[in-house]
């Protein structure tokens, strides 16, 4: 009950039985105005780890293509704020969906929209002020950065369903999430090419790999409530999936590298990836939910170890 205390502000009463849940109400977000509090655990303000995760397929873009420092790290800064943005507004669109869903998961049955503490007609309009601010952003880029940032909606709102009609709603997960891998090459040199596709492909490896590893920490309720994941298809077998999905990213990584001349030194910093990914492999329990979310979000360290790796193999 304290924990909705600080979700809600006064004691209300909820119900959500105790359990394993990863909403973080404490911190900065317990010291927001009371009213605001139940929309920054809606857009996962007190989780950033997605935003970092959205953001990072474009991080790697825009260090592959940006042709100075300056643009580099002005797109980093557009891409970092519009990550946040656009990722809490998914997360609303994802809760609008499973509102009734998330009130039978121990993991999601506090979260604003499942406990009550916004309504659907709040949380609609709430999309709407995230979506004008992420509009603001995309029109500082070049028109082929904005096209792609208009049709990033299409698999936006097409996620929530996938994990009703597919055994593989992380693979639909990784086109969304790695969309970052188009729009960054596109916002830092105005085009497209086979190096991006490539690009792209790789994040949608490593997406579908990191959040099947997300996804075991609802395996159980999911089965219970019809909904479908990669965790559930491939239960007990799971370890060996993550290796090839991961296997995959990392030589598909090294493909795009080797299509846009980087020197040598960019594979051998590519290792320091590859080690941090084999051991998520190694270390996996599936059993263990707190441990799957620590394994989820030691992909930010993963992430940006990619990028360090460009940036050398660009000097």
């Amino acid at each position: 009950m304290a924990r909705c205390a600080v979700l809600h502000g006064p004691v209300q009463e909820n119900p959500a039985l105790p359990g394993y849940t990863d909403i973080q109400a404490t911190g900065w977000v317990a010291r927001l105005p009371a009213s605001w509090r139940p929309y920054a655990l809606l857009m996962r303000a007190d989780r950033p780890i997605g935003s970092w995760l959205l953001f990072l397929p474009g991080l790697w873009g825009i260090a592959l293509y940006a042709p100075s420092w300056g643009q580099g790290l002005w797109l980093t800064f557009l891409f970092f704020v519009g990550s946040f943005v656009m990722r809490g507004a998914g997360c609303v669109v994802n809760d609008l969906w499973d509102r009734k869903i998330d009130r039978q998961v121990e993991r999601t049955r506090d979260r604003p929209l499942a406990s009550g503490a916004v309504k659907p007609w709040q949380a609609v309009a709430f999309i709407v002020a995230l979506g004008l601010i992420g509009l603001a952003i995309l029109l500082q880029l070049n028109g082929v950065a904005i096209v792609l940032g208009v049709l990033s909606l299409v698999p936006i709102v097409l996620y929530p369903l996938a994990k009703r009609v597919t055994d593989y709603p992380q693979l639909v997960l990784g086109f969304t999430f790695g969309w970052g891998a188009l729009m960054g090459p596109a916002a830092a040199s105005g085009t497209l090419g086979w190096p991006v596709l490539v690009l792209y492909a790789a994040t949608i490896a490593w997406i579908l790999a990191y959040d099947t590893i997300y996804a075991h920490q609802d395996r159980e309720d999911d089965a219970l409530v019809g909904i479908r994941s990669t965790a559930l298809h491939f239960g007990e077998r799971t370890r060996p999936f993550l290796a090839a999905c991961y296997a995959v990213s990392w030589v598909l990584l090294g493909v795009t590298g080797w299509l846009l001349g980087l020197s040598p030194w960019f594979y051998l910093a590519m290792l320091l990836p590859a080690a941090l990914l084999a051991r998520q492999v190694l270390t996996l329990n599936i059993h263990d939910p707190a441990h799957c979310l620590v394994l989820f979000k030691a992909n930010r360290e993963v992430g940006l170890a990619v990028t360090l790796a460009i940036l050398i193999g660009r000097l």
